[in-house]
């Protein structure tokens, strides 16, 4: 049984592994199934689109992000259409960690796609999606990170921090208030002084 560590560097090394024009062992193109990887890669125009990866304790994030035309928006498929280009890189990155590790990779999808669409200009439009997935066979080590917090603060801080001084004056606290007249310096070289706050200030 793998351990957690090495579940995760073989996802890591799959994602590494496809990055844009990468190629296999026998010299093709590595197919994820991305708009990117449509048409001819010079006269054909290419749709800008990726994903990666990122670990949440039990849990791995698929994120996706492309670049899309509001017409696409607007589609009553747009939704579907996402979640199962994000169900395509799941499968390539089990796939490939087959290939890279030898062992099997269980990912189970533990809800819906979120995604927000946002556009640079009139012309440009882009969608950023992710969906989360529970990764099997984790070491029971392995915490979730959406786990309940325990209060683990330690008893002489909290007693440190429930003290509140107030209005008391410290006892070692020896300084005295500011007394009417204090000298005050008026800038170049020059220190002027009153006797109360009425009186004009003369120069010392």
């Amino acid at each position: 049984m793998a351990t957690t560590m090495e579940i995760v560097r073989g996802i890591s090394q799959v994602v590494a592994n496809s990055y844009d024009g990468a190629l296999d062992a026998d010299g093709e193109p590595i197919k994820v199934g991305l708009k990117r990887e449509e048409g001819h890669p010079i006269n054909d125009s290419r749709v800008m689109d990726g994903f990666k990866v990122s670990f949440y304790g039990t849990q791995l994030c698929i994120h996706y992000h492309a670049e899309v035309k509001l017409s696409e928006v607007y589609a009553k498929d747009f939704e579907s259409d996402l979640e199962q280009m994000i169900e395509d890189i799941a499968s390539f990155i089990k796939k490939e960690y087959k290939k890279v590790t030898g062992n099997a990779l269980s990912l189970t999808n533990t809800g819906e796609v979120d995604a927000i669409v946002q556009n640079t200009s009139r012309v440009r439009t882009f969608v950023q999606a992710k969906r989360f997935y529970d990764i099997g066979g984790l070491d029971d080590s392995t915490e979730g990170i959406k786990d309940p917090s325990e209060d683990r603060l330690e008893d002489n801080f909290r007693k440190f921090l429930e003290q509140d001084a107030g209005e008391t004056k410290a006892k070692n606290d020896k300084r005295k208030a500011a007394t009417p007249g204090q000298p005050v310096y008026a800038g170049k070289g020059k220190v002027h002084a009153r006797k109360d706050i009425h009186s004009p200030y003369k120069a010392e």
